[in-house]
């Protein structure tokens, strides 16, 4: 079995990395066979009238429990690998304020010792370390304090089940093996990140800012005094960021000092930490064959780029170092915790010490509540001023906090997009608004679905409610008077991208029957049910989607018999991207793509390059990078920040428009004027952007219509491109560059391209002039925004406190739809997601909570079907403005307006307004006993 060959089927090199050959293999296994080649996932069924497919490609697999993921892999699944599947637990600990002295196994007895037992020696002697990005000690070295609770500190491994099963079982919740010295205190640290973003208009909403992010810069502490930021002092005429403090402080000066018709407003509110459920629990399984010095790994995760250049580093400084890397991709889930998170390391790990073996390292559900990363918990200090006789509003002061735990994940970038979230749906002439990722010994917290923006924006749809309250000015109205509308700048000073429609959203709302009627329903309903209490809660908020800094890959092929095959680097973590991908090339090529693979890191085709960090280099350092023609700002995304549906699309419409454009289109005028006199196209005229694809084929300006497969045979003939590769970037703009193509330059907005002329190979075309968004772009920090309104009807029992989810109606604005059931199931599911967040789920953070191993869904309370009046629900989505418009983002959005909803529910019910999440029953029956 070790010298499996690594050209058997479909085996793809994929780079070289550190000094590692790194492979991307498709798993060799009877899952993965059933998987595609017995089509599982199934060629799309499209409806040519309709241009819509009729259900998701891995639907049926789906709902008959037929859908492969890493953590069903084992070794049978895997015939070049050895047969006996070995299996490995990781010992953590439960304090983190005092000094880890090693681990004690008698409970173990003799007959349970582990085959091997992995300790932070052993990696220190074997030059095994973490990336960068996830710190130090990946086993927790004897003599230090924990970062953090559940900090691993040993890795046990068993060459069979059942040792393995009795040994995990016997250690379960036994603190005892866990050997602790002196108390020392938690670690005290830095905070992980630090931003504040000030901004002062001009006098009208549309003129130049006098002081903004964008215009001017973004403000970062000078110093850290006890472990909090000390920022600039304030100076006119000073450096930028002395300027900008010197505008905070005229805003907190007026604030504290305000006019006579002005409500100035000052409110604390907190959320909770969070599980994200994922419910695939993290898992490797992986087989180092020390003979060809080859590690093979099969793993889960959103960002399989990430692995693919990180883990090759990491094994390189091993002593000796592994020659080969072999990945094998699987479908996953993960609502951000599978995005840039430490299992995998691990499970390579593991595999190293396997002694010949494959280990398996998989969490049971404890385990999983004991490190899976977390949703941020915040703590928020909010002031908001309004001129008490127009209800517009002034200012906005806001601090937050956020708990990052024991190791930076991202938390930097979470309390950076909480801080320029905060604003939600309004405009406001003055802001001052700044966030900390606070180091604590919690579970590190991570890429959570909502990103700092559920927190932030949750707070302030809960705060414009109580302000419209105390101006007794109708909610909906107050929120339309203040509304930010197309052109307006947000907290940072950009102007978001296209036509912003949360007015309409707005407007919407205020004509449902459940607002309308609100009052008489109220008093119907408590008279009927004289034990309970009826409210009705609005919240609308706009969440930004991407990160600024996308990028991806895509390639779309056409074969001469007129099938198309996309490859995409994008990873389907159970969204429907595989689905939506594959449509998005109907546009273009006139049916969706019968064949589709994702989370691809094989660009040999499309030889890009990418060095410095996007988010922090100077324009004099990408000025210099881009000289390179195979320079990219950034390689490859994540599947994250709701960023498919437009910016993975992007690249997949690119690809396909090449061969339309250079492929069927000169092909299709070839057929047209065919024939004596131009044939049937010279007595029309016939222009490309007339072209349409309707039942049976191409057809432009009354012309007859054309087969795809007719075309491409066409296409074949005539030498012209069938097979385009593309590379796209985008920071809150998309990057450009000049091509030449049959002797004609053109500007796309695309940095690299590749492509395939008839039936010969992919060759790269040669980029002239490239236009990046410059550096300055970054302090943006936001320019794309999807908005949803929702609508809670509640009822709460005053005895036992118990709020019923009567009914709720959303409203969403995402552009034009790619596939209306994913949007549909995107809604649904995220609604869900925030009724537990406002209602049921809570995390202790530190000792009491998930990481002493203790926690599971006995103890913690997702939404069930009861929770969520799942027979109930309904909701709205704007009609797109034209055909034109592109689908936008909006996996995170739809759970934050829910929230604010059903706490502002709550206020109407009870008269009691709850500024800390969640909002259990035992909180309610505080107050209303």
């Amino acid at each position: 079995m070790s010298n499996f060959n690594p050209s058997r089927r479909r085996f793809i090199k994929s780079a070289v990395i550190a000094g590692v050959s790194v492979y991307l293999a498709p798993l060799y296994s009877r899952a993965y066979a059933a998987l595609f080649e017995q089509k599982i996932l199934q060629s799309p069924n499209w409806d040519p009238q309709t241009k819509r497919v009729r259900f998701r490609i891995d639907g049926r697999a789906k709902v008959m429990g037929q859908k492969v993921f890493a953590r069903d892999i084992r070794v049978v699944d895997m015939p070049h690998w050895p047969q006996k599947q070995a299996h490995a637990f990781i010992l953590r600990v439960t304090k983190a304020d005092r000094l880890f002295e090693g681990v004690d196994l008698s409970l173990l007895g003799d007959d349970l010792q582990p085959d091997r037992l992995v300790t932070a020696e052993d990696l220190a002697r074997d030059g095994l370390a973490f990336p960068a990005f996830y710190g130090d000690d990946m086993l927790l070295p004897s003599g230090k304090t924990p970062a953090y609770l559940g900090q691993a500190v040993a890795i046990l491994i068993y060459h069979d089940f059942a040792r393995f099963r009795f040994a995990k079982d016997k250690l379960k919740f036994r603190e005892e093996t866990i050997k602790y010295g002196a108390v020392t205190g938690p670690l005290e640290r830095d905070p992980w990140g630090s931003f504040r973003y000030v901004r002062v208009g001009g006098d009208q909403p549309f003129d130049d800012d006098r002081f903004s992010s964008l215009k001017d810069t973004p403000i970062f502490p000078v110093s850290m005094k006890k472990h909090l930021p000390v920022w600039p002092e304030g100076r006119e005429g000073g450096k930028l960021d002395q300027e900008g403090m010197r505008y905070a402080g005229l805003i907190a000066d007026e604030m504290a000092n305000p006019p006579a018709d002005w409500l100035v407003m000052s409110r604390r509110y907190t959320t909770q930490s969070i599980d994200t459920s994922a419910l695939e629990p993290d898992n490797a399984n992986g087989w180092f064959d020390a003979e060809t010095q080859t590690l093979h790994l099969v793993v889960p995760t959103q960002s399989p780029q990430e692995v693919a250049d990180e883990m090759p580093r990491m094994l390189a400084k091993r002593n000796p170092p592994v020659k080969q890397l072999i990945l094998h991709p699987c479908y996953t889930v993960g609502y951000g915790s599978k995005d840039h998170y430490n299992f995998p390391y691990y499970g390579a790990v593991a595999a190293m010490y396997g002694d010949g073996h494959p280990v398996r390292l998989a969490n049971d559900r404890f385990e999983q509540f004991q490190t899976a990363l977390k949703r941020h918990a915040f703590d928020m200090n909010y002031r908001i001023a309004v001129n008490r006789q127009t209800g517009v509003m002034q200012s906005f002061l806001g601090d937050m906090t956020a708990d990052g735990g024991g190791r930076s994940n991202f938390t930097p970038s979470v309390v950076m997009v909480g801080a320029t979230a905060a604003q939600s749906i309004y405009y406001f002439p003055k802001s001052d608004l700044s966030s900390v990722g606070l180091a604590s010994r919690a579970i590190d917290a991570g890429s959570a679905r909502g990103y700092g923006t559920l927190q932030s924006m949750a707070a302030t749809e809960m705060m414009v409610d109580e302000l419209a309250a105390e101006l007794k000015i109708d909610p909906i109205e107050f929120r339309l008077r203040n509304v930010l509308k197309s052109g307006m700048k947000n907290t940072q000073g950009a102007i978001p991208a296209g036509a912003i429609r949360a007015d309409e959203v707005l407007e919407k709302a205020a004509k449902h029957e459940m607002w309308l009627k609100r009052a008489e329903r109220k008093a119907e309903f408590e008279s009927r049910h004289p034990g309970k209490r009826y409210g009705v809660g609005f919240g609308c908020v706009q969440k930004d989607f991407g990160t600024g800094a996308e990028t991806s890959f895509a390639r779309v092929e056409l074969s001469e018999d007129g099938r198309i095959t996309l490859h995409h680097s994008g990873a389907e973590m159970g969204t429907g991207m595989s689905t939506s991908q594959s449509v998005l090339c109907a546009q273009w090529l006139g049916k969706p793509a019968d064949e589709a693979h994702f989370s691809v890191t094989d660009w040999s085709v499309l030889p890009m390059v990418t060095s410095g960090d996007p988010y922090l280099m100077s324009q004099e350092e990408q000025d210099k990078l881009q000289t390179n023609p195979n320079w990219t700002p950034s390689y490859c995304s994540p599947s994250s920040a709701s960023n498919s549906a437009y910016y993975f699309s992007h690249s997949t419409r690119e690809a396909a428009r090449l061969i339309f454009d250079h492929g069927l289109w000169p092909a299709a005028m070839a057929l047209w004027q065919a024939g004596i006199g131009g044939g049937q196209a010279a007595p029309l005229v016939v222009r490309r952007e007339d072209a349409r694809w309707v039942e049976g084929g191409l057809t432009a300006a009354g012309m007859s219509v054309l087969s795809l497969e007719l075309l491409a045979k066409t296409a074949y003939q005539m030498g012209g491109v069938t097979g385009a590769a593309v590379h796209v970037f985008n920071r809150w703009q998309w990057a450009e560059a000049d091509f030449t193509m049959n002797g004609k330059s053109e500007r796309l907005p695309i940095d690299g391209m590749a492509l395939r002329n008839a039936g010969g190979e992919f060759k790269p075309l040669a980029r002239g002039q490239v236009y990046y968004p410059p550096t300055q772009r970054n302090n943006a920090a936001v320019t794309y925004y999807s908005a949803v309104g929702t609508l809670a009807e509640v009822a709460v029992d005053i005895a036992t406190g118990q709020v019923e989810l009567l009914n709720h109606h959303s409203i969403m604005e995402c552009g034009n739809l790619i596939v209306p059931e994913l949007v549909s199931g995107q809604l649904q599911g995220g609604l869900a997601m925030g009724i537990g967040h406002a209602l049921h789920e809570y995390l202790p953070l530190y000792e009491d909570g998930p990481g002493n191993g203790t926690w599971n869904f006995n103890r913690y309370h997702l939404p069930r079907a009861s929770d969520v009046a799942v027979w109930k629900q309904s909701g709205d989505i704007l009609p797109a403005l034209s055909e034109t418009d592109p689908p936008k983002g909006m996996a995170e959005v739809v759970m934050i307006p829910i929230v604010a909803a059903l706490v502002n529910a709550i206020a109407d019910a009870t008269g009691h307004r709850f500024r800390d999440l969640p909002v259990r029953a035992e909180n309610i029956r505080e107050v209303l006993q």
